[in-house]
């Protein structure tokens, strides 16, 4: 890290309550200083801390309450969503406004979650473990297709890197406590490695990205569309994808808090984000067109990255616990969570998972 920028580890300072002052301390022991110094917010995150009431739905003009739900920049759904405008109706209705902050990367969603600047995450696995491990009163929502072959393990053009094995003892990038970090983990067991055969560099995705442009680290697992930009603009090129490792689900998350107080909205919400599921696998041509000045990639690119993504809620079962269970025991096996995290602290009931999961997505099982 002493050779990245001065800029990769400089600190947004912002307003937190005593609460999130106590998570934030508690977070670094599992996340480590880097990725908070590393960290910068998007956009309109830097309102991510400043909510008056954590955890809830907060109140705006004294009469509509406000619900904050995470920005994706990705081919996702919940893109759409935000675009198409059509959860913001129902939920307006309901005397809600609906707000989208935008975040780095699932680490710094679930901090903002715990700390009342964000009401619905969406993560991979890895962040809900790590953030257990920090005491976050998390609640798992609904599961998602992992859609594996959207994230990549980048190497520079011109690198002579082969496979993973050639790797070994070279800087990989990656946002710690993300998906990008797992896949790294399981790249290298398929190869008969382990995570201390290589140097981990742990950035957000903006400053990874600007490290592996500037040839600061050797490669680089990141998601789409970071994966096709580079590739685009002939700065790397794709060693291995997720598709053959990936081995777990993304999910939607929030607090126990916001799940007790706010159950039908949660509900309405995961009913639109099902409709934009069918909407946007079943309609290519037009989610690229309406995501394209989203993603910054021209409509025919994402047309053919359409093909990685199963655009699917799944009900969330045994199976999934179980697995998420086997996550929060590598980690900690790996020693980069402090304690064993009992993850079926943060799922609901099967009753629960009935009254606010879309019946369809229920019909799976």
């Amino acid at each position: 890290m002493k050779d990245l920028p001065d800029k990769f580890t400089s600190w947004k300072h912002r307003i937190i309550t005593r609460r999130s002052a106590l998570f934030i301390l508690g977070y670094s022991l599992v996340l480590s200083t880097t990725v908070f110094s590393c960290s910068r917010p998007q956009n309109n995150s830097v309102q991510q801390t400043t909510s008056p009431t954590a955890n809830t739905a907060s109140t705006s003009n004294g009469t509509q309450k406000v619900i904050r739900i995470v920005r994706s920049k990705q081919l996702t759904a919940l893109a759409v969503l935000e675009q198409k405008g059509t959860l913001a109706k129902r939920l307006e209705s309901l005397g809600y406004k609906v707000e989208w902050p935008e975040f780095a990367a699932g680490p710094q969603q679930l901090e903002a979650l715990n700390a009342g600047g964000l009401d619905i995450a969406s993560t991979a696995e890895s962040p809900p473990v790590f953030a257990q491990a920090a005491g976050t009163p998390i609640v798992y929502l609904a599961a998602n297709s992992s859609d594996g072959r959207s994230i990549s393990l980048l190497v520079p053009t011109n690198s002579t890197v082969k496979s993973v094995k050639d790797l070994k003892g070279k800087k990989i990038a990656s946002q710690k406590a993300s998906i990008g970090h797992y896949l790294i983990v399981k790249a290298l067991e398929k190869e008969g490695l382990k995570l201390n055969d290589i140097n981990p560099v742990y950035l957000p995705p903006p400053d990874a990205n600007v490290a592996f442009s500037q040839g600061k680290v050797d490669a680089w697992f990141i998601w789409e569309p970071f994966v096709t930009r580079n590739v685009q603009n002939k700065v790397g090129r794709v060693l291995i994808d997720g598709g053959n490792l990936r081995d777990t689900n993304n999910f939607y998350s929030t607090t126990r808090k916001f799940y007790q107080e706010n159950p039908e909205v949660i509900k309405v919400f995961l009913e639109e984000l099902q409709k934009a599921q069918v909407w946007a696998k079943n309609n290519p041509k037009e989610i690229a067109q309406l995501l394209a000045p989203v993603t910054q990639l021209d409509p025919p690119m994402l047309e053919i990255m359409h093909e990685k993504y199963n655009f699917a809620l799944v009900p969330i079962t045994e199976k999934i616990i179980n697995k998420q269970q086997q996550v929060a025991d590598m980690w900690y096996n790996l020693k980069l969570i402090p304690k064993q995290v009992n993850v079926r602290e943060g799922f609901l009931t099967p009753e629960q998972y009935a009254e606010i999961t879309p019946k369809e997505v229920l019909a799976q099982k």
